[in-house]
């Protein structure tokens, strides 16, 4: 008997929006600036929370870090939102057969204000949204993906977690839930050992080809 899928849990940047190239120029500055011993350390920390990057590479320049989160949040009001492609008739799709959804994401509320403002149908597009104030650990620790779980009271078994980074497709896996890779930051070839399957984008996507290409029903 196969599982019947009840919940879709999707990271933001890179999964909802397209956009991870944005963040990669402004973490590329930051990183040359500040560590240019590390070459490609912007791809390093994609997936990570601010608090959690700070405390990796930044903990040293305690002084600095204030600047670098006035820039980032300026960068951010800035930046644009506009949908990986077919994500919308997808997650359409999804709700029209009773699969709850939900963001499960590292970016923080204020970066949320300015998504909001360029998409107020998001809060109707999914039933929670959760960003990094509501966890205690961050990806690829897979309590972000549990509590999305828990906030619908559905086994894990019966989620579906839709992500583009290495960390979040190992948080996903580590919740012991199906993984959906999504090969808009990294090489699909990179990223399939840590997923159940990939895809360059939603296209083509809806409820009934995810339940064949899963097992699920």
């Amino acid at each position: 008997m196969r599982t019947a899928i009840g919940a879709a849990l999707f990271d933001l940047d890179g999964v909802v929006f397209d956009t991870e190239s944005q963040y990669t120029i402004f973490w590329g500055g930051q990183c040359r600036h500040y560590h240019p011993e590390r070459p490609g350390l912007e791809k390093e920390i994609k997936g990570q929370t601010l608090v959690q990057i700070f405390d990796r590479y930044f903990a040293d320049l305690k002084a600095e870090q204030e600047e670098i989160v006035r820039r980032l949040n300026k960068f951010e009001q800035q930046m644009t939102f506009g949908y990986i492609k077919g994500f919308e008739q997808f997650i359409k799709s999804l709700r029209e057969n009773g699969v709850k959804t939900a963001v499960i994401t590292s970016s923080n509320q204020m970066k949320m204000s300015a998504v909001y403002a360029a998409h107020p149908e998001m809060k109707e597009l999914f039933d929670e949204i959760l960003t990094s104030e509501d966890f205690e650990k961050s990806k690829p620790d897979p309590d972000c993906y549990i509590k999305g779980a828990e906030k619908f009271g559905m086994a894990r078994e019966r989620c579906i977690v839709f992500e583009d980074s290495f960390n979040g497709l190992k948080s996903g896996r580590a919740a012991g839930m199906k993984v959906v890779g999504l090969a808009t930051t990294n090489p699909a070839a990179a990223i399939r050992e840590y997923s159940d399957y990939v895809i360059p984008d939603f296209e083509g996507l809806d409820y009934r080809k995810i339940c064949d290409i899963l097992g699920m029903e």
